[in-house]
């Protein structure tokens, strides 16, 4: 079984979510991490991009496929994780260290329709 974290959200495309205030850092998950393989290439939105829930905000591609990333909260990005962009490897190493974005949230509200770590092992555990 991969790793999750108590204290984070999670989406059904497989990300992570921390919250605090009302910055939101987002990543790809250990299950997301394992299923995809080694990861390759990824690619990130520049800072002051804005998105709406569910947008596209990135590309992760790994030796078995190429897979977008969506927002599950909508926000302007504040930073992107340069390393991992340098090093998209870092994911498959440690998924839980290996952030891709920093989010400015437009509507805190969202963050209610996320899985809190109890509801994501059970969606992982259904669709393994």
């Amino acid at each position: 079984m991969s790793t999750i974290k108590e204290n984070l959200f999670y989406t059904e495309d497989h990300e992570w979510i921390s919250i605090e205030g009302n910055i939101a850092t987002l990543g790809i998950t250990d299950f997301a991490q394992s299923s995809l393989g080694d990861i390759v290439f990824v690619e990130l939105p520049e800072a002051d991009t804005t998105y709406d829930n569910g947008d596209s905000f990135g590309v992760v591609e790994s030796i078995k496929s190429v897979s977008d990333l969506y927002t599950p909260l909508s926000g302007k990005v504040l930073e992107k994780n340069l390393e991992i962009e340098e090093s998209p490897e870092k994911i498959n190493e440690n998924a839980f260290a290996a952030w891709l974005i920093k989010l400015e949230l437009s509507d805190e509200d969202q963050v209610k329709e996320l899985m809190d770590a109890k509801a994501y092992k059970e969606f992982c555990k259904a669709n393994s």
